[in-house]
């Protein structure tokens, strides 16, 4: 019999209330967006509310959803970047830490190896020159043994690194294996650090994603310019706590080996000799605030981790007296001189700062070191006035699709159709909610998806009515004609609609940017599609059918 339960009734009309009220903050985008970021603006101050930030604040109501459907960079504008990773930066790096390895096992054994130097090179390799040459091929096996394998997808295949012995010098060079566990490593530290960089200053769903081996494709929606973008993610923010050697007006002046010569910030024409090997990374950096020093100027308070600090502290309290150089991205901001131990694993940053620069700093050093420098290849700014034509050119798409899909129905299905169209705008309000709820961004192809959608949320509707008809035609009741013509459309609805979502699965795990942004739209459209058709206009029919009783039908 024609019936649903009033508990059916109570579950659907909630659904379909609650995917109203979260997409109705999509009609007041402006206030819900500017009420969202005072919220944010709130929070990151501690919970302490500026006049203007309360008064944006109460903008919308605060017991309303206030989720919206993000605009993507082709609505809204914003910044694009491509940047190549100069994966090789690291390839020296990772020397450098095989040399703090490999010396100390050469050291204990030089009663058979005589001297031990390490030679600069260029070529990416660690080159150590020993004195007595009768047991080298004895000293390659002791650095050989510091090798270990490297685990790929394909197995335990080869060991991080190799040694040859050339004359009088051990070669040590990584494994083709290990460079390319490196670059992979690199790549997804890039990508990490920058997600994290773009966030902090709290953008709307970036884009942040791998293209090829060594790229990254940058889209941040709502950001002026490239340049903006690039100054944010563009600075390595590679700090380094490291002795001091000298002090030198000369820019030509040869270091020596093992050290290196970096210009001073806050000193014109001042630069430094520096050891090369650093006491403390900004890896064992775990805060980073933007503060004030004591004579009221900007700087930034930093605080390391446990195997930081232990660091800091021990070499302050050897070197009480010495100077101690503050590198960040190979300039020296600051060279104190050590005045007393320095426990606890805590310290200031100062330096010719405005309040913008610390911040900035701050928001670097607490989302780490880019492993590699970037080379961008390509950036592009997107006006908003572009993405508003292309909304213009959605709605348009839309509503013309949207008209159509209404006409034909109410033309082909009499008062039955009208309830499909009633339906079908349900449809898409509920689809906006969704987005909503989810945080999802919206593009242009996403808003094809959305066209799509509505050109295909009536066919279930369809399938039903001609099932109807065809009840009719057997001389079914109306009430009969009706609960068979949703029983037996059932299954190639289920059927229709899974095929088109493994479709649009399919495109989501394979395809990226635009592609998902479709499929996205897609899949969660027939979400609401087989929703609709199955259960709300079944309940508009049934209740429609319950107050008029009609002894006949026309479909």
């Amino acid at each position: 019999m024609l019936n649903i339960s009033i508990f059916k009734r109570v579950v659907i009309i909630l659904v379909v209330v609650t995917g109203l009220a979260y997409a109705m903050p999509n009609l007041f985008y402006p206030r819900v967006e500017t009420h969202n970021d005072a919220v944010t603006a709130i929070e990151q101050a501690g919970g302490e509310a500026t006049p203007e930030l309360a008064a944006d604040r109460s903008a919308w109501p605060g017991w309303l959803p206030s989720n919206l459907v993000n605009l993507g960079l082709d609505l809204r504008g914003g910044a694009h970047l491509l940047a190549e990773v100069q994966v090789e930066d690291v390839y020296k790096q990772r020397m450098d830490s095989i040399w703090q390895e490999v010396f100390p096992v050469l050291r204990d054994a030089r009663d058979i190896v005589g001297t031990i130097r390490r030679v600069p090179t260029e070529d990416g390799t660690l080159r150590v020159k020993i004195g007595d040459t009768t047991h080298i091929d004895d000293a390659a096996q002791l650095v050989r043994a510091l090798a270990t394998p490297v685990v790929t997808i394909t197995g335990t295949g080869s060991t991080n690194f190799t040694v040859d012995v050339e004359g009088d010098e051990i070669v040590v060079a990584l494994s083709e294996a290990e460079k390319l566990a490196t670059d992979d490593r690199t790549i997804q530290q890039s990508l990490e650090i920058i997600r994290r960089r773009v966030d902090e200053v709290g953008t709307r769903e970036p884009t942040i994603q791998r293209q090829g081996e060594d790229r990254i494709l940058i889209q941040v929606p709502g950001l002026g310019s490239a340049d903006e973008l690039k100054a944010l993610i563009g600075t390595t923010a590679q700090l380094t706590f490291q002795p001091v050697v000298s002090r030198t007006t000369n820019p030509d002046q040869a270091p020596g080996p093992n050290n290196v010569l970096y210009p001073s910030v806050d000193e014109e024409g001042v630069y430094y000799v520096l050891e090369d090997v650093p006491v403390v990374t900004g890896e064992d950096l775990v805060d980073a605030q933007p503060s004030f020093d004591t004579n009221g100027r900007p700087a930034v308070n930093f605080r390391f981790n446990p195997h930081g600090a232990r660091l800091f502290g021990d070499y302050t309290a050897e070197n009480v007296g010495s100077p101690f150089a503050i590198v960040l991205d190979s300039e020296v901001i600051s060279a104190p001189r050590i005045n007393e131990h320095i426990p606890g694993g805590s310290g200031i940053i100062t330096g010719n700062f405005t309040v913008e620069e610390s911040t900035n700093l701050a928001v670097l050093l607490r989302a780490g070191a880019l492993p590699a420098e970037m080379t961008f290849l390509e950036e592009r700014t997107i006006g908003p006035e572009l993405g508003a034509d292309s909304i213009a050119a959605g709605e348009i798409a839309s509503l013309v699709a949207f008209a159509g899909v209404l006409v034909f129905m109410a033309l082909s299905y009499g008062w039955f159709g009208m309830i499909a169209n009633v339906a079908l705008i349900l449809n898409v309000a509920m689809l906006f909610g969704l987005l909503s709820a989810i945080g999802a961004t919206l593009t242009l192809p996403g808003i094809a998806g959305i066209v799509l959608t509505i050109g295909m949320a009536v066919d279930a509707n369809v399938l039903v009515f001609e099932r109807i008809r065809e009840e009719l035609k057997n001389k079914r009741g109306p009430a009969r004609a009706i609960d068979l013509g949703y029983e037996k459309a059932l299954s190639a609805i289920i059927d229709a609609n899974i095929t088109t979502f493994l479709t649009a699965g399919i495109l989501f795990i394979m395809g990226s940017g635009p592609v998902r942004g479709f499929a996205v739209t897609l899949g969660l459209g027939l979400i609401t599609s087989v929703f609709t058709a199955i259960f709300v206009t079944r309940l508009m029919v049934v209740i429609w059918f319950e107050r008029r009783r009609p002894k006949t039908l026309e479909v």
